[in-house]
């Protein structure tokens, strides 16, 4: 099924669908996170004993139709939206993470002292290979009955309603479409069963479970199984037989190192370590002399247990003046995975009033291996795009123009112009600006290494990357007029010194009236 196809299917259905929090309207811009991945209920913010109604009403297996045509939608997002299943993980700890943020500003301005103290919220994450199943835990907070059926089952009273309503009257910005994300149903992407057990903060609260095979209905009850210490969400995900590959701790790592590197809450996996010890030999030992030094052997020591995954931190998110020269190096040998190379510059700015972005910029201090065997490889990932520390794609052609292919770099920002599955960067306005802010940021990168004191620095940078300036004068019109400057060149009087063209046209003789040129592959090749 065609993208476009999908998405009228799924505008057709007017469907919103849900994560694991569900902040009103008045909280949205107060240190809640931007991914707005759930169907929003506009109930106040603030814990209140509307739970206990929620448990005098549970009863044992209760089972809902869900509204709307959810089920159809999960057949779309299944089978449509997302071009690489990887990403459920991705959406459901970012979903997590919500879930965490808001039990932290819900902590941080209650007046129980004792809610103020708790502990910050984690998210651990499980495999069991027998079971075949995924577990995700953790400890925001939860859900009362009547946001389970809101969140996870029918439509609410949310952004995304409104913006449906209002792409049927033909006044809505299609380009809005990716404000709105289809976070928790990705899990059926890789499962075809899941359970959501979960126990609101709210007082009185019972632990519920909610359960979908992704068919036309789910079933609430109280549940009975390990407890959730304080409040908090535990997702089980019962794969599917193509998607057993996710059972191995080592993929659940790659895909946390991926995408979810930088999220501000601990994300710890369950994970078996092997060490090796000496000990004494025993055998060997039995007929050890007085006085003998005694034999050892190795034996491997087997331990389990959580390990955290995400202690990297962005430093994009910081101001300039608050990092160090060695945390931007650092920064830029782990996530360019450039060990061995010293970045030659490096930006660090934000854009603020229309938008807002957050953008650390770098000029490798070698050209990237990749680009060695082809200039414009598809497979460089040169810019890499997050949403509130979540990364999405690494892959956007026109975030740059391709003669910036070299530059390396991360742009965080809530306004990119994303589809509903947060996969394809769309053409606007936003996007166009931060283009052009990239674009003036690496330009001053370059000019502040050309203004260097040290020569040999620009004649590096030229020998590196000179060819991709060459591409921009043809190919940027907008731009030309900036990178003509930058242009070295040698000439008949040069020797084997570069030759900027102002520096040439002030040796020209007084009544030299051409400029005459040779192109080839190197200073040897262009002799005549």
């Amino acid at each position: 099924m065609k993208f476009s196809t999908a998405v009228s299917l799924l505008l057709a259905s007017a469907t919103a669908v849900g994560a694991f929090v569900a902040p009103s309207a008045s909280s949205r811009n107060m240190m809640m996170p931007s991914r707005q991945f759930s169907s929003r209920s506009s109930a106040p913010l603030a814990m209140s004993d509307s739970a206990v109604v929620d448990a005098e009403t549970v009863s044992d297996g209760e089972t809902f139709e869900f509204q709307a045509e959810v089920g159809r939608v999960m057949d779309i997002i299944i089978n449509s939206l997302y071009s690489n299943r990887d990403v459920f993980l991705r959406e459901l700890v970012s979903n997590a993470a919500d879930a965490c943020d808001k039990k932290r500003f819900l902590s941080i301005t209650s007046d129980d002292g004792a809610a103020a103290s708790l502990a910050k919220p984690s998210i651990q994450i499980k495999s069991d290979k027998d079971a075949m199943t995924i577990t995700i835990e953790d400890s925001g907070v939860g859900m009362t009955k009547s946001e389970l059926m809101n969140n996870l089952g029918r439509i609410a009273q949310s952004g995304t309603k409104k913006f449906l309503e209002a792409l049927g009257e033909g006044s809505a910005d299609v380009n809005l479409i990716g404000q709105f994300g289809v976070g928790f149903y990705s899990a059926y992407l890789v499962a075809d069963k899941v359970e959501v057990v979960t126990k609101s903060m709210q007082p009185g609260s019972p632990q519920l479970r909610w359960t979908s095979d992704a068919s036309n209905s789910y079933t609430i009850a109280e549940d009975s199984s390990e407890p959730i210490d304080g409040s908090g969400t535990r997702l089980i995900l019962h794969l599917k037989d193509d998607a057993l590959e996710y059972l191995e701790t080592n993929k659940l790592e790659e895909l946390l190192q991926h995408y979810s590197e930088f999220v501000e809450f601990p994300i710890s996996v369950w994970k078996e370590n092997t060490e090796y010890k000496q000990v004494p030999d025993d055998e060997a030992n039995k007929d050890l002399s007085e006085g003998e030094e005694p034999k050892m052997k190795t034996v491997p020591e087997t331990t389990e247990g959580y390990e955290q995954m995400n202690t990297n931190k962005p430093i994009w998110l910081r101001p300039p003046s608050e990092v160090t020269e060695e945390e931007y190096r650092d920064f830029y040998q782990s996530a360019f995975r450039a060990s061995y190379d010293e970045p030659m510059a490096h930006t660090h700015f934000s854009l603020e009033g229309q938008i807002e972005c957050k953008s650390i910029l770098y000029i490798p201090g070698m050209l990237p291996f990749e680009l060695s065997r082809d200039m414009f490889d598809e497979d460089s990932r040169n810019i890499r795009l997050y949403v509130k520390r979540v990364f999405i794609n690494d892959k956007f052609e026109d975030i740059v123009p391709r003669w910036l292919k070299f530059i390396r770099g991360v742009v965080d920002s809530q306004d990119l112009p994303l589809n509903v599955s947060r996969e394809i960067l769309q053409k606007s306005k936003v996007l166009s600006i931060i283009n052009k802010r990239l674009v003036r940021k690496s330009l001053d990168m370059i000019r502040d290494i050309e203004g260097d004191e040290d020569d040999s620095k620009y004649i590096m940078f030229w020998n590196n990357f000179g060819k991709y300036l060459k591409v921009g004068v043809i190919e940027d019109s907008r731009n030309k007029d900036d990178i003509i400057p930058l242009l070295r060149f040698f000439s008949s009087k040069s020797g084997d010194e570069y030759t900027s063209l102002d520096q040439y046209v002030e040796g020209m003789k007084e009544n030299q009236k051409s400029i005459y040129y040779v192109t080839a592959d190197g200073k040897a090749k262009a002799r005549m």
